[in-house]
Protein backbone atom coordinates (compact mmCIF):
# COMPACT_ATOMS: atom_id res chain seq x y z
CA UNK A 1 0.00 0.00 0.00
CA UNK A 2 3.22 2.45 0.98
CA UNK A 3 4.80 1.89 -2.53
CA UNK A 4 1.21 2.72 -4.03
CA UNK A 5 1.02 5.69 -2.25
CA UNK A 6 4.41 6.73 -3.28
CA UNK A 7 3.96 6.50 -7.08
CA UNK A 8 0.58 9.12 -6.63
CA UNK A 9 3.28 11.85 -5.33
CA UNK A 10 4.39 12.65 -9.17
CA UNK A 11 1.06 13.41 -10.43
CA UNK A 12 0.74 16.59 -7.70
CA UNK A 13 2.22 18.41 -10.21
CA UNK A 14 0.53 17.27 -13.24
CA UNK A 15 -0.78 19.71 -15.92
CA UNK A 16 -4.52 18.48 -15.72
CA UNK A 17 -6.12 19.61 -12.70
CA UNK A 18 -8.35 16.62 -12.58
CA UNK A 19 -5.25 14.44 -12.07
CA UNK A 20 -3.61 16.42 -9.39
CA UNK A 21 -7.11 16.13 -7.32
CA UNK A 22 -7.16 13.13 -7.59
CA UNK A 23 -3.88 11.95 -6.28
CA UNK A 24 -4.02 14.70 -3.56
CA UNK A 25 -7.44 13.41 -2.53
CA UNK A 26 -6.17 9.53 -2.21
CA UNK A 27 -2.73 10.67 0.25
CA UNK A 28 -4.69 13.30 1.90
CA UNK A 29 -6.41 10.21 4.46
CA UNK A 30 -2.65 9.31 5.52
CA UNK A 31 -1.96 12.80 6.56
CA UNK A 32 -3.95 12.88 9.90
CA UNK A 33 -2.09 11.67 13.37
CA UNK A 34 -2.22 7.63 13.42
CA UNK A 35 -2.40 7.29 9.99
CA UNK A 36 -0.46 4.03 8.88
CA UNK A 37 1.59 5.16 6.03
CA UNK A 38 1.97 9.50 7.63
CA UNK A 39 5.85 8.37 7.41
CA UNK A 40 5.65 8.88 3.10
CA UNK A 41 5.15 13.12 4.13
CA UNK A 42 8.40 12.84 6.66
CA UNK A 43 10.91 10.63 4.71
CA UNK A 44 13.88 12.46 4.10
CA UNK A 45 13.01 15.67 6.06
CA UNK A 46 15.37 14.62 8.88
CA UNK A 47 18.66 15.27 6.92
CA UNK A 48 21.45 13.36 7.62
CA UNK A 49 24.68 13.60 10.36
CA UNK A 50 25.68 17.36 9.74
CA UNK A 51 23.66 17.67 6.43
CA UNK A 52 21.02 20.06 6.99
CA UNK A 53 17.39 19.19 6.55
CA UNK A 54 16.10 19.90 3.10
CA UNK A 55 12.60 20.21 1.92
CA UNK A 56 11.09 16.72 0.31
CA UNK A 57 9.00 17.33 -3.53
CA UNK A 58 5.94 16.52 -1.56
CA UNK A 59 6.23 18.90 1.33
CA UNK A 60 6.56 21.61 -1.47
CA UNK A 61 4.21 20.02 -4.08
CA UNK A 62 1.65 20.55 -1.28
CA UNK A 63 2.60 24.02 -0.77
CA UNK A 64 2.25 24.85 -4.19
CA UNK A 65 -1.26 23.03 -4.37
CA UNK A 66 -2.14 25.93 -2.11
CA UNK A 67 -2.38 27.91 -5.04
CA UNK A 68 -3.78 26.01 -6.99
CA UNK A 69 -8.06 25.33 -8.16
CA UNK A 70 -10.55 25.68 -5.24
CA UNK A 71 -11.25 21.61 -5.07
CA UNK A 72 -7.01 21.15 -4.93
CA UNK A 73 -6.19 24.18 -2.84
CA UNK A 74 -8.60 22.96 -0.05
CA UNK A 75 -7.35 19.21 0.29
CA UNK A 76 -3.98 21.23 -0.01
CA UNK A 77 -4.33 23.43 3.11
CA UNK A 78 -6.30 20.29 4.71
CA UNK A 79 -3.00 17.61 4.58
CA UNK A 80 -0.71 20.70 5.71
CA UNK A 81 -3.20 21.56 8.92
CA UNK A 82 -2.27 17.50 9.63
CA UNK A 83 1.40 17.35 9.10
CA UNK A 84 1.59 20.74 10.84
CA UNK A 85 1.74 19.02 14.47
CA UNK A 86 5.37 17.55 12.73
CA UNK A 87 8.49 19.27 13.93
CA UNK A 88 9.69 18.06 11.21
CA UNK A 89 7.34 19.90 8.89
CA UNK A 90 7.50 23.31 10.71
CA UNK A 91 10.62 24.91 9.49
CA UNK A 92 9.28 24.12 5.71
CA UNK A 93 6.39 25.91 6.04
CA UNK A 94 7.54 28.98 8.10
CA UNK A 95 10.25 29.64 5.77
CA UNK A 96 9.83 33.68 4.54
CA UNK A 97 7.89 33.18 1.11
CA UNK A 98 5.24 30.53 1.98
CA UNK A 99 4.77 32.14 5.58
CA UNK A 100 4.46 36.02 3.48
CA UNK A 101 1.64 33.59 1.02
CA UNK A 102 -0.18 32.15 4.14
CA UNK A 103 -0.35 35.50 6.02
CA UNK A 104 -1.24 37.28 2.46
CA UNK A 105 -4.08 34.84 1.97
CA UNK A 106 -5.61 35.43 4.98
CA UNK A 107 -5.70 38.66 4.81
CA UNK A 108 -7.28 39.13 1.79
CA UNK A 109 -11.09 39.44 2.18
CA UNK A 110 -11.92 37.87 -0.80
CA UNK A 111 -10.29 34.19 0.39
CA UNK A 112 -12.21 31.75 0.29
CA UNK A 113 -10.25 28.96 2.47
CA UNK A 114 -8.72 31.49 4.61
CA UNK A 115 -9.86 29.80 7.57
CA UNK A 116 -8.06 26.60 6.98
CA UNK A 117 -4.65 29.10 6.48
CA UNK A 118 -5.80 30.49 9.90
CA UNK A 119 -6.11 26.61 11.46
CA UNK A 120 -2.57 26.31 9.50
CA UNK A 121 -0.90 29.50 10.76
CA UNK A 122 -2.27 28.60 14.53
CA UNK A 123 -0.67 24.96 14.24
CA UNK A 124 2.59 26.58 12.81
CA UNK A 125 3.08 29.35 15.50
CA UNK A 126 2.83 26.98 18.86
CA UNK A 127 6.19 26.85 17.99
CA UNK A 128 8.79 30.08 18.99
CA UNK A 129 10.49 30.09 15.73
CA UNK A 130 7.35 30.46 13.91
CA UNK A 131 6.01 33.21 16.23
CA UNK A 132 9.45 35.45 16.18
CA UNK A 133 9.02 35.14 12.18
CA UNK A 134 5.45 36.44 11.99
CA UNK A 135 6.16 39.22 15.14
CA UNK A 136 8.62 40.91 12.13
CA UNK A 137 6.80 39.73 9.27
CA UNK A 138 6.02 42.67 6.48
CA UNK A 139 3.63 41.65 3.52
CA UNK A 140 3.45 43.89 0.80
CA UNK A 141 0.01 46.11 0.27
CA UNK A 142 -1.51 48.19 -1.87
CA UNK A 143 -4.63 50.34 -1.21
CA UNK A 144 -7.87 50.14 -3.14
CA UNK A 145 -9.92 52.97 -1.88
CA UNK A 146 -12.59 51.63 -4.66
CA UNK A 147 -12.54 48.48 -3.88
CA UNK A 148 -14.92 47.08 -0.79
CA UNK A 149 -11.82 46.23 0.83
CA UNK A 150 -9.48 48.84 1.45
CA UNK A 151 -6.10 47.19 1.19
CA UNK A 152 -4.79 44.28 -1.39
CA UNK A 153 -1.68 41.98 -0.50
CA UNK A 154 -0.43 41.36 -3.39
CA UNK A 155 1.37 38.12 -3.16
CA UNK A 156 -2.02 36.65 -2.17
CA UNK A 157 -2.92 35.92 -5.51
CA UNK A 158 -4.11 32.26 -6.07
CA UNK A 159 -6.47 29.99 -7.93
CA UNK A 160 -9.09 30.77 -4.91
CA UNK A 161 -7.98 34.21 -4.70
CA UNK A 162 -8.18 36.78 -7.64
CA UNK A 163 -6.61 39.89 -7.85
CA UNK A 164 -9.36 43.46 -7.75
CA UNK A 165 -10.38 44.42 -11.05
CA UNK A 166 -8.84 46.76 -11.93
CA UNK A 167 -6.24 46.26 -10.38
CA UNK A 168 -4.88 49.16 -8.17
CA UNK A 169 -2.19 51.62 -9.34
CA UNK A 170 1.29 52.39 -7.51
CA UNK A 171 3.80 50.59 -5.53
CA UNK A 172 2.72 48.19 -2.60
CA UNK A 173 4.50 49.20 0.66
CA UNK A 174 5.51 46.68 3.20
CA UNK A 175 3.54 46.42 6.22
CA UNK A 176 4.27 44.65 9.58
CA UNK A 177 1.55 41.88 9.29
CA UNK A 178 0.37 41.22 13.27
CA UNK A 179 -1.28 44.84 13.22
CA UNK A 180 -3.47 43.45 10.00
CA UNK A 181 -4.11 40.20 11.34
CA UNK A 182 -5.95 41.65 14.23
CA UNK A 183 -8.04 44.03 11.91
CA UNK A 184 -8.82 41.07 9.84
CA UNK A 185 -10.01 39.11 12.90
CA UNK A 186 -12.31 41.82 13.82
CA UNK A 187 -13.32 42.25 10.72
CA UNK A 188 -14.04 38.18 10.30
CA UNK A 189 -16.88 38.12 13.46
CA UNK A 190 -19.10 40.44 11.50
CA UNK A 191 -22.26 38.85 11.31
CA UNK A 192 -25.24 40.62 9.45
CA UNK A 193 -28.72 40.62 11.75
CA UNK A 194 -30.20 38.59 8.58
CA UNK A 195 -28.15 35.87 8.49
CA UNK A 196 -27.11 36.67 4.49
CA UNK A 197 -23.01 35.58 4.51
CA UNK A 198 -22.99 37.27 0.90
CA UNK A 199 -22.70 40.78 2.63
CA UNK A 200 -20.27 39.86 4.79
CA UNK A 201 -16.63 42.01 5.01
CA UNK A 202 -14.37 38.89 4.17
CA UNK A 203 -15.62 35.17 2.98
CA UNK A 204 -13.59 33.78 6.21
CA UNK A 205 -14.23 34.20 9.85
CA UNK A 206 -10.80 33.55 11.09
CA UNK A 207 -11.54 32.28 14.37
CA UNK A 208 -8.44 30.70 14.65
CA UNK A 209 -6.50 34.03 14.57
CA UNK A 210 -7.08 33.88 18.25
CA UNK A 211 -5.06 31.05 18.69
CA UNK A 212 -2.16 32.66 16.62
CA UNK A 213 -2.44 35.84 18.97
CA UNK A 214 -2.79 33.39 22.09
CA UNK A 215 0.44 31.82 20.90
CA UNK A 216 1.96 35.08 20.17
CA UNK A 217 1.40 36.54 23.44
CA UNK A 218 3.22 33.53 25.99
CA UNK A 219 6.26 35.36 25.16
CA UNK A 220 7.23 38.33 27.67
CA UNK A 221 8.41 40.18 25.17
CA UNK A 222 5.99 39.81 22.18
CA UNK A 223 2.80 40.68 24.58
CA UNK A 224 4.10 44.36 25.74
CA UNK A 225 5.43 44.85 22.05
CA UNK A 226 3.11 43.70 19.81
CA UNK A 227 -0.22 43.14 22.00
CA UNK A 228 -0.12 45.99 24.23
CA UNK A 229 2.28 48.20 22.59
CA UNK A 230 0.89 50.82 20.07
CA UNK A 231 2.27 50.47 16.58
CA UNK A 232 1.93 53.07 13.53
CA UNK A 233 0.11 52.28 10.50
CA UNK A 234 1.63 53.49 7.58
CA UNK A 235 -1.58 52.88 5.60
CA UNK A 236 -4.13 54.45 8.04
CA UNK A 237 -4.65 57.70 9.10
CA UNK A 238 -5.66 58.21 12.70
CA UNK A 239 -6.10 60.93 14.99
CA UNK A 240 -6.40 58.56 18.06
CA UNK A 241 -4.18 55.69 19.34
CA UNK A 242 -5.85 52.26 20.62
CA UNK A 243 -3.96 49.41 22.30
CA UNK A 244 -4.60 46.23 19.54
CA UNK A 245 -5.83 44.51 22.82
CA UNK A 246 -9.02 46.37 23.16
CA UNK A 247 -10.03 45.02 20.01
CA UNK A 248 -9.82 42.05 20.54
CA UNK A 249 -11.47 41.88 24.09
CA UNK A 250 -14.37 42.35 23.18
CA UNK A 251 -14.96 38.49 22.32
CA UNK A 252 -15.47 37.20 25.92
CA UNK A 253 -18.53 36.29 25.31
CA UNK A 254 -18.56 34.98 21.15
CA UNK A 255 -20.98 32.27 20.34
CA UNK A 256 -17.46 30.48 18.47
CA UNK A 257 -15.40 28.51 21.68
CA UNK A 258 -12.27 29.01 19.96
CA UNK A 259 -12.67 32.69 19.37
CA UNK A 260 -13.86 33.48 22.92
CA UNK A 261 -11.53 30.72 24.56
CA UNK A 262 -8.59 32.30 22.57
CA UNK A 263 -9.44 35.75 23.97
CA UNK A 264 -9.38 34.32 27.13
CA UNK A 265 -5.96 33.12 26.48
CA UNK A 266 -4.79 36.41 25.69
CA UNK A 267 -6.20 38.10 28.52
CA UNK A 268 -4.25 35.75 31.01
CA UNK A 269 -0.95 35.77 29.32
CA UNK A 270 -0.93 39.33 28.90
CA UNK A 271 -1.58 39.87 32.79
CA UNK A 272 1.54 38.23 33.76
CA UNK A 273 2.62 41.50 32.73
CA UNK A 274 2.25 43.88 35.43
CA UNK A 275 3.76 47.36 34.12
CA UNK A 276 0.13 46.55 32.29
CA UNK A 277 -2.28 45.96 34.69
CA UNK A 278 -2.94 50.00 34.91
CA UNK A 279 -3.88 50.03 30.76
CA UNK A 280 -5.61 46.63 30.55
CA UNK A 281 -8.00 48.02 33.72
CA UNK A 282 -8.35 51.17 33.07
CA UNK A 283 -11.46 52.72 31.56
CA UNK A 284 -11.15 53.79 28.02
CA UNK A 285 -11.86 57.47 29.56
CA UNK A 286 -8.41 57.75 30.86
CA UNK A 287 -4.92 57.80 29.14
CA UNK A 288 -2.39 55.21 30.16
CA UNK A 289 1.14 54.96 29.58
CA UNK A 290 2.66 50.96 29.41
CA UNK A 291 6.40 51.10 30.45
CA UNK A 292 8.81 51.49 28.59
CA UNK A 293 6.67 53.28 25.70
CA UNK A 294 5.73 56.84 26.40
CA UNK A 295 2.85 56.68 24.40
CA UNK A 296 -0.85 56.97 25.87
CA UNK A 297 -3.81 55.60 24.53
CA UNK A 298 -6.97 54.92 26.41
CA UNK A 299 -7.75 52.27 28.71
CA UNK A 300 -8.32 48.81 27.38
CA UNK A 301 -11.09 48.07 29.97
CA UNK A 302 -11.10 44.83 30.62
CA UNK A 303 -12.73 43.86 32.82
CA UNK A 304 -16.40 44.54 31.84
CA UNK A 305 -14.91 41.45 29.43
CA UNK A 306 -13.35 39.26 32.17
CA UNK A 307 -16.76 39.33 34.41
CA UNK A 308 -19.82 38.85 32.24
CA UNK A 309 -18.80 35.12 31.32
CA UNK A 310 -18.45 34.79 35.15
CA UNK A 311 -21.94 36.73 35.64
CA UNK A 312 -25.35 34.56 36.34
CA UNK A 313 -28.81 35.85 37.00
CA UNK A 314 -28.44 36.97 40.56
CA UNK A 315 -30.29 39.98 42.07
CA UNK A 316 -27.68 42.60 43.94
CA UNK A 317 -28.23 45.05 46.07
CA UNK A 318 -28.17 48.62 44.90
CA UNK A 319 -25.23 49.40 46.61
CA UNK A 320 -23.50 46.07 45.14
CA UNK A 321 -25.19 47.16 41.88
CA UNK A 322 -23.37 50.75 41.89
CA UNK A 323 -19.82 48.95 42.31
CA UNK A 324 -20.32 46.95 39.27
CA UNK A 325 -19.01 48.34 35.65
CA UNK A 326 -22.11 49.53 33.84
CA UNK A 327 -22.37 46.87 31.44
CA UNK A 328 -23.16 43.97 34.01
CA UNK A 329 -25.52 46.14 36.18
CA UNK A 330 -28.42 44.36 36.06
CA UNK A 331 -28.32 41.63 33.92
CA UNK A 332 -31.57 40.09 32.75
CA UNK A 333 -32.94 36.86 34.43
CA UNK A 334 -31.84 35.15 31.99
CA UNK A 335 -28.29 35.56 31.99
CA UNK A 336 -25.84 32.55 31.81
CA UNK A 337 -22.30 31.75 33.07
CA UNK A 338 -20.48 30.41 30.25
CA UNK A 339 -20.71 26.74 30.00
CA UNK A 340 -17.22 25.90 29.43
CA UNK A 341 -14.92 25.09 32.65
CA UNK A 342 -12.03 25.75 31.00
CA UNK A 343 -12.69 28.73 30.13
CA UNK A 344 -14.02 29.88 33.37
CA UNK A 345 -10.79 28.82 34.72
CA UNK A 346 -9.06 31.22 32.95
CA UNK A 347 -10.46 34.34 33.38
CA UNK A 348 -10.49 33.47 37.30
CA UNK A 349 -7.08 32.81 37.09
CA UNK A 350 -6.54 36.44 34.81
CA UNK A 351 -8.34 37.78 37.89
CA UNK A 352 -5.94 36.20 40.23
CA UNK A 353 -2.77 37.57 37.69
CA UNK A 354 -4.57 41.38 38.19
CA UNK A 355 -4.19 41.15 42.13
CA UNK A 356 -0.81 40.69 41.86
CA UNK A 357 -0.54 44.81 42.50
CA UNK A 358 -2.12 46.58 45.14
CA UNK A 359 -3.40 48.82 42.25
CA UNK A 360 -4.94 45.89 40.57
CA UNK A 361 -6.44 44.82 43.73
CA UNK A 362 -8.28 47.90 44.86
CA UNK A 363 -9.56 48.41 41.50
CA UNK A 364 -11.07 44.95 41.47
CA UNK A 365 -12.52 45.81 45.01
CA UNK A 366 -13.66 48.65 44.19
CA UNK A 367 -15.47 47.66 40.63
CA UNK A 368 -17.93 44.73 42.48
CA UNK A 369 -15.40 42.00 41.64
CA UNK A 370 -16.26 39.99 44.84
CA UNK A 371 -19.52 40.29 44.03
CA UNK A 372 -19.50 38.68 40.80
CA UNK A 373 -17.32 35.78 41.80
CA UNK A 374 -19.65 35.56 45.03
CA UNK A 375 -22.30 34.34 42.84
CA UNK A 376 -20.08 32.25 40.50
CA UNK A 377 -19.02 30.26 43.44
CA UNK A 378 -21.86 29.41 44.94
CA UNK A 379 -23.10 27.72 41.43
CA UNK A 380 -19.59 26.20 40.31
CA UNK A 381 -19.61 22.87 40.11
CA UNK A 382 -15.83 21.73 39.13
CA UNK A 383 -13.40 22.00 42.11
CA UNK A 384 -10.70 23.42 40.53
CA UNK A 385 -12.94 26.31 39.47
CA UNK A 386 -14.10 26.89 43.11
CA UNK A 387 -10.19 26.81 44.54
CA UNK A 388 -9.41 29.31 42.54
CA UNK A 389 -12.35 31.45 43.24
CA UNK A 390 -12.03 31.09 46.70
CA UNK A 391 -7.63 31.88 46.32
CA UNK A 392 -8.91 35.46 44.51
CA UNK A 393 -11.67 36.02 47.10
CA UNK A 394 -8.88 35.82 50.37
CA UNK A 395 -7.03 38.69 48.28
CA UNK A 396 -9.52 40.45 47.57
CA UNK A 397 -11.28 40.22 51.29
CA UNK A 398 -8.22 39.41 53.08
CA UNK A 399 -5.55 42.33 55.16
CA UNK A 400 -3.19 44.09 52.67
CA UNK A 401 -0.52 43.16 55.17
CA UNK A 402 2.91 44.22 54.62
CA UNK A 403 4.03 45.81 50.81
CA UNK A 404 7.19 45.74 49.62
CA UNK A 405 8.21 47.38 46.68
CA UNK A 406 10.04 45.71 43.90
CA UNK A 407 11.19 47.57 40.73
CA UNK A 408 7.91 49.17 39.73
CA UNK A 409 4.97 47.22 41.28
CA UNK A 410 4.25 46.88 44.46
CA UNK A 411 2.94 43.21 45.77
CA UNK A 412 1.19 42.14 49.00
CA UNK A 413 3.72 39.68 51.40
CA UNK A 414 2.42 36.07 52.08
CA UNK A 415 5.01 34.54 54.28
CA UNK A 416 2.13 32.51 55.51
CA UNK A 417 1.08 31.52 52.28
CA UNK A 418 1.87 27.81 51.32
CA UNK A 419 -0.03 27.30 48.51
CA UNK A 420 2.48 29.27 45.89
CA UNK A 421 4.40 26.14 45.87
CA UNK A 422 1.49 23.74 45.08
CA UNK A 423 1.63 23.02 41.54
CA UNK A 424 -1.88 22.21 41.51
CA UNK A 425 -2.59 26.50 41.85
CA UNK A 426 0.37 27.84 39.51
CA UNK A 427 -0.88 29.67 37.06
CA UNK A 428 0.94 29.21 33.68
CA UNK A 429 0.37 31.00 30.35
CA UNK A 430 -1.39 29.27 27.64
Amino acid sequence: MEAQLKELIPFLRDKNPQVRQIALSNLLGQTPEGSPHRNIFYHGLGGAGLQKPKETDIIRDLKLLCRDQLAVAHDAFRALVNLSDSPLVVPFLSEPAFLTFLVSYILNADAILADLASMLLSNLTASSSPCAALLALKVPILKTPSSPSPLFPTLSRSGTCSAPVPYPPGEPQDILALPLLIDAFVEGASIDPSGDRTSRKRKGELHFLTSVFANISTVSLSRIDYILTLKPQQLVSSCTNEYPLAKIVVFTEHQDTIRRGGVASILKNCAFSSQAHRAILSPDTEAVVVPPSTLSAPGIDTLPYILLPLAGPEELDLEDQEKLPSALQFLPSTKKRDPDPVLRLTLIETLLLLCTTRWGRDYLRGHGVYEIVRGAHMEETVDQVSEHIERLVQLLQGDEGVEIVDESEVVRSQEDDDDDDDEDNRIEEV
